[in-house]
């Protein structure tokens, strides 16, 4: 369950732990039981986070706003990388009809 945060009027600001379906409802505060609302005092906690997921959190967001132009996407790939590389991969087999066959791989994989 997720923490959020909790502002009381007069005691201050508190933290508690509740289901995602009650997260805009008010929480009683534990000094002085008064309904108090919920309010976002900190950022999440992304410091706590591996650096890989840091940065994949990073490119999702950049993405979802601005994705790369053609431009960019071609600078950010050097010559025969694997994901836009024109060679086909030695594991890759065509046949006369244009199916795709991988003999060394799975071979009980139908083509796609």
């Amino acid at each position: 369950m997720p923490v959020y945060e909790y502002l009381c009027n007069d005691c201050g600001p508190f933290t508690d732990m509740r289901p995602m379906a009650e997260c805009d409802e008010p929480q009683d505060c534990p000094h002085c039981a008064a309904r108090a609302p919920r309010v976002i005092l900190t950022a999440p906690r992304f410091s706590c986070m591996p650096a890989e997921k840091r940065k994949s959190h990073a490119i999702n967001e950049r993405s979802a706003n601005a994705p790369k132009t053609l431009g960019e996407y071609k600078a950010s790939h050097k010559p025969g990388c694997g994901c836009c590389s024109t060679k086909p991969s030695r594991l890759v087999t065509k046949t006369r009809s244009g199916a795709k066959s991988f003999p060394t791989a799975r071979p009980w994989m139908i083509s796609h």
